[in-house]
């Protein structure tokens, strides 16, 4: 039995494992499951992973790994995305969780409900504020970190570049100015350099 990943097209989240399996040539047998017609919260899906959501890693014994960071680490050992020094590898996991907590939660349901389903952006105008002032002092965050480095950690380009590059880089189509991000923009464009890079719409192609 091999390993399987089950993705969604077009989600920052499933993007970050597939970016690091394209990366690492880690092999995944991958399964898509499009969220929008509840392909997730079938009983098939629900027997792999109860909690329906997505991405979703299955391994050869039959463990899962939920959380696309998680996902990702586990894509990431015993790669060149993998910080070989512990304080290093504890500050990937540093801008990892500040992800996961500050920028995702904000530009997701900012992108989502502005790009993938416009026609209920309306529903949620009351929110959106919220989420752009929320995003906008993470966004403002990151800068500041990235303004004298290339990467996010000391190691070069690592796992942590992945996750944060998740949702960022999707964060324009959620409303945000990201030209008032210098040294944001100049970082992403050293991700899309990296080898093996393919942008979200290619790399989550059924």
């Amino acid at each position: 039995m091999n390993n399987t990943l089950f993705l969604t097209p077009g989600s920052g989240n499933s993007f970050k494992p597939a970016l690091v399996m394209r990366q690492t040539e880690r092999r995944c047998a991958v399964r898509y499951l499009d969220v929008l017609v509840g392909e997730n919260r079938q009983p098939e899906y629900l027997a792999v992973n109860p909690r329906g959501k997505l991405p979703f890693l299955v391994l050869a014994d039959g463990r899962g790994i939920g959380e696309s960071n998680a996902i990702a680490w586990w894509l990431a050992e015993g790669t060149a995305l993998m910080p070989a020094c512990a304080a290093t590898r504890a500050q990937a996991l540093q801008w990892m969780i500040f992800e996961q907590t500050s920028l995702e939660p904000a530009i997701s349901p900012a992108r989502f409900f502005t790009h993938i389903v416009p026609s209920q952006r309306e529903a949620h105008a009351a929110e959106m504020p919220r989420w752009l002032d929320q995003g906008y002092r993470a966004l403002a965050i990151l800068d500041e970190h990235l303004a004298q480095r290339d990467y996010v950690t000391d190691h070069g380009y690592s796992v942590a570049d992945v996750a944060v590059f998740g949702y960022t880089h999707l964060a324009g189509e959620g409303g945000f100015d990201l030209s008032r991000f210098p040294s944001v923009a100049r970082w992403m464009r050293n991700v899309r350099r990296s080898p093996g890079y393919v942008e979200i719409d290619a790399l989550l192609a059924p």
